[in-house]
């Protein structure tokens, strides 16, 4: 019988409509980025809050370019781990050695009160661990899906609806332990299921069958069904350079996007630390409690649901990675339940700064099965109307910002501007990601010779690395800015260049449709 997903038979049994291997994967990128997003959460705010919140005291435009470094050189890895991974160890893994480096990185980072020392050991080895995880899970999901049309799209989409619930829950989490119990319980909480993600995948890695193994593996892999591995079309030398040129032209402007959107853990944090109103009393707080308590309860019922789909389907071959991932879902639980029961019975609400992080997740989570079913049913438009989308829809999120910061005064190190300025930047960024981010990975994955995906996936995050330096170097700038013109000037740049990048980006539609031949 011929399989119609790659990997083993089990694979071959659905999750709404996918590969159940697909969730394993899901689940393992969401306690990665569950432990990635709740470090970076903190990062900016450890080092700029004062030595007596237990900080280092650091100037805004230091710990920004800290940031950006730190942001960038996750991503600039990716080229080595790719390259280990297709030439030695295999997909499988380097994503599971990858995992480890990461759980120690964290460890790490969580003594970061006995000495600096370790704060900066735990952030090379979270830098380390990223090279060898984040290009080489992403192949795999590429490597599930026999055909290279819709399905892989809504296949990518699912799997980053997967990233955004772990970035969802490592915020709320990490942020809100780091803000309100210590800095170095926050950067802990991040490694813990950073290192429950590592053994779900560890243990269920044979739902795979023969994708993500190394070479020498792959040959002495016995495969009852041949036809496991997904159809590479014979392709000419030109085709090949010609869809290499268009990955080379797709990562040059995702360097555009996400050099303003990593704004988020930058100058957007400084804005909602400093700027904006966070202290809530009355009918205000109230509200705010109900909102935050169905935004938590909500979006984690939803994934407590997947994750017991999950379970009906792979649990009879793969037990002890199921009950890993149940005892995490356990531990989550329990932490989320006993936050928003102290939350909810304290008379007045500071939201913590790192929340308005959140609603980027958040809305990643309920939109993402709305586009997945546009891309497959509705409208499915080329890539490069897909990315010019996404980059005018983050221009306009940065323009609700700088107006929303038009009333501060040049040079104002605090202020209290209303929160819906913050929330309608990230809807809007969220929009724009949501077509940009996900298809991208999908046409890397189609776009790429079959011996060079792992490397292609690293010059796809080599874009990413130019872009958080970049923006991270950019928002250094924000006091310099904003002293000499004005906030909103300093967000008005973010707004602009997106603008054009998108525009540029349509007028070479049909030039990049043709040099695709054939893929959609």
């Amino acid at each position: 019988m011929e399989f119609k997903y790659g990997g083993s038979e089990t694979n071959q049994l659905t999750v709404l409509g996918h590969p159940s291997g697909l969730f394993v994967l899901f689940f393992t990128e969401m306690w990665e980025r569950f432990s990635y997003y709740g470090m970076r959460a903190l990062l900016v705010l450890f080092l700029t809050a004062s030595l007596m919140d237990e900080g280092w005291a650091w100037a805004r435009d230091e710990a920004l370019v800290l940031y950006g470094w730190y942001t960038g050189l996750v991503y600039i890895t990716p080229i080595l781990g790719g390259l280990i991974a297709d030439k030695l160890l295999g997909y499988r893994k380097a994503v599971t050695l990858g995992a480890l480096i990461m759980t120690l990185g964290h460890a790490s980072m969580a003594m970061e009160g006995l000495t600096g020392n370790f704060f900066y050991l735990g952030l090379a080895l979270l830098i380390i661990g990223n090279g060898l995880f984040k290009p080489n899970i992403s192949s795999i999901v590429g490597q599930l899906y026999k055909t290279q049309g819709k399905e892989k799209d809504a296949g990518y989409t699912i799997f980053y609806m997967g990233i955004n619930a772990g970035a969802f829950l490592g915020i709320l989490l990490c942020g809100y332990i780091g803000e309100k119990v210590g800095w170095h319980y926050g950067f802990g909480l991040a490694g813990i299921f950073m290192f429950f993600g590592m053994l779900q995948f560890w243990f269920a890695q044979k739902i795979f069958g023969k994708i993500g193994l190394n070479p020498k593996e792959t040959l002495a892999y016995k495969d009852d069904n041949p036809q496991t591995e997904v159809a590479q079309e014979e392709i000419s030398t030109q085709v090949k350079a010609d869809r290499i040129l268009v990955i080379s032209v797709f990562a040059l402007f995702t360097i555009f996007f996400w050099w303003a959107f990593e704004q988020a853990g930058g100058s957007m944090t400084v804005f909602a630390n400093d700027y904006t109103n966070r202290v809530l009393e009355g009918d205000g707080a109230t509200t705010f409690k109900v909102f935050n308590t169905l935004l938590t309860v909500v979006p984690m019922i939803i994934i407590t649901w997947v994750l017991a789909l999950l379970f009906k389907q792979t649990y009879a071959k793969f037990a002890l990675s199921n009950i890993f991932l149940g005892v995490s879902f356990a531990i989550i639980w329990a932490i989320v339940i006993w936050m928003l029961q102290k939350e909810f019975y304290s008379e007045s609400t500071e939201v913590p700064a790192s929340w308005f992080g959140i609603l980027n997740s958040f809305f990643i989570i309920a939109f993402a099965p709305l586009f997945s079913k546009i891309w497959e049913n509705v409208w499915n438009p080329s890539g490069p109307v897909k990315f010019a989308i996404g980059l005018i829809l983050l221009g306009i999120g940065f323009g609700a910002l700088s107006y929303g910061a038009s009333s501060i005064p040049s040079g104002a190190q605090t202020a209290a501007v209303s929160m819906v300025w913050l929330i309608l930047a990230y809807l809007f960024h969220t929009l724009g990601e949501l077509c940009v981010s996900p298809v991208g990975l999908s046409y890397v994955s189609k776009l790429a010779p079959a011996k060079l995906v792992g490397l292609m996936f690293g010059i796809w995050f080599l874009a990413n690395f130019v872009a958080n330096l970049m923006g991270g170097i950019t928002g250094s700038y924000i006091d310099a800015i904003s002293e000499k013109y004005s906030l909103a000037v300093f967000f008005l740049i973010f707004t602009l260049i997106p603008f054009a990048a998108g525009i540029i980006m349509l007028i070479l539609n049909k030039f990049l449709i043709k040099k695709m031949h054939g893929i959609h």
